[in-house]
């Protein structure tokens, strides 16, 4: 049904790195959701009314806030497509996390109402009318929702977007809320005690718990959370294709909303390397890198004297001395002065965040480690650097 519904509504389905095609995938994902919830919305309300069931009348204003909520994803959608403009530089795709902040506040405010509705049914009871077309109507909700969760997160995993999965979670958040109408409604054939109105505060506590755990997915992206380490692992693989590449450090992804990403690293090549075929060779990889993953990258060289045995020798022993202090510490872009009499040693080193060793320590370290090994005079010229993609 999936496939049937994107290949009729959606042309170009393949290339999702057009934000176009995007967006597209947003106007159907944000149709589907308001047709079904819509009607959901009605049969429930419907159900609720007759039986005078809360719980059921909770999951009905669940669906017409989910319904809600996807009119705003579409609008979303349609502001995170805008090009690029002088006010907006790098586009408008950050809109998706804002969506996803209004849809949770959307969902905190029904959850609340809701919560409120139900407790004030557990204090003051009502009969619940139990009917067999109300089961079955709420049993199909549940499939409904189950295949919208599906939907959704199939979608959302092929155009890598947040709102889609975080709709397919609430989807998800809502077939527990359904089942617990159901359980309410059920009970009622069997005891007088309030179970409608505590399986009601069950739903308003499920839909308040979804909208904490859309915030903090959004938040998260919009502070700048890790780059997904699949993704790193890809954009190293093709910086260093090329043998003429010998490592990849330094490397940083801006997350301008999905799709929208630019990053850059540092590529280490031999310095003996013609600058002009170096530099060609960089430009490629930038190319390659764009067409492949949709990022906009630039790289740095950083020129390695491979052939200088007593400096890679060095550069090695400094390497396992850090290890030493700290299992995490690595080092790069290392140089050396080895004139005036005394070396220096350039380097930057590599703290994890969970390294607890202090900046101080560290150099302190090294400045022992040299003094003792290559004499009194050498000294160290060290940048403390993070790993922006661990």
């Amino acid at each position: 049904m999936t496939e049937l519904l994107v290949r009729l509504f959606i042309k170009d389905r393949e290339n999702i790195s057009d934000i176009r095609v995007r967006e597209k995938y947003g106007m159907l994902s944000s149709g589907v959701g308001i047709a079904c919830n819509l009607l959901l919305f009605g049969v429930k309300y419907l159900i609720g009314t007759l039986s005078g069931s809360i719980s059921v009348i909770s999951d009905a204003f669940n669906n017409l806030s989910d319904g809600a909520s996807c009119i705003v994803t579409m609008i979303g959608y349609r502001v995170a497509a805008k090009p690029a403009d002088k006010g907006h530089p790098f586009g408008h795709g950050r809109m998706e996390y804002l969506t996803s902040l209004i849809i949770a506040a959307v969902i905190f405010l029904m959850g609340f109402e809701l919560l409120k509705s139900s407790a004030d049914r557990l204090f003051h009871p009502a009969e619940v009318t139990f009917g067999i077309a109300m089961v079955i109507s709420l049993i199909a909700s549940i499939l409904l929702k189950l295949w919208m969760s599906a939907f959704n997160t199939k979608l959302g995993k092929r155009v890598d977007s947040p709102v889609m999965l975080a709709t397919a979670q609430d989807s998800r958040n809502d077939v527990i809320a359904t089942a617990a109408a159901l359980i309410g409604l059920t009970a009622s054939l069997f005891t007088s005690f309030p179970v409608d109105g505590i399986m009601g505060i069950a739903v308003s506590v499920f839909i308040i718990r979804a909208g904490f755990g859309i915030v903090k997915d959004t938040v998260d992206d919009l502070l700048g959370k890790p780059v997904d380490r699949e993704l790193v692992r890809k954009i190293k693989d093709i910086v260093t294709a090329d043998d003429r590449i010998l490592g990849v450090h330094d490397l940083v992804v801006h997350n301008y909303g999905p799709g929208k990403m630019i990053a850059s690293c540092h590529a280490e090549a031999n310095s003996e390397e013609k600058f002009e075929e170096i530099h060609e060779l960089v430009d490629s990889i930038e190319r390659d890198i764009g067409d492949r993953l949709g990022i906009m990258m630039t790289i740095h060289m950083d020129p390695v004297d491979v052939n200088n045995k007593e400096a890679m020798g060095i550069k090695e022993a400094l390497a396992k001395y850090a290890s030493e202090l700290d299992g995490g510490l690595s080092i790069h872009d290392f140089r050396m002065i080895a004139g005036g009499g005394s070396p220096t040693f350039i380097f930057d080193v590599v703290v994890p965040y969970d390294c607890k060793l202090k900046e101080d320590d560290i150099r302190e370290g090294f400045h022992k480690y040299v003094c003792e090994h290559y004499g009194e005079g050498a000294r160290n010229v060290i940048t403390f650097d993070r790993d922006f993609a661990d």
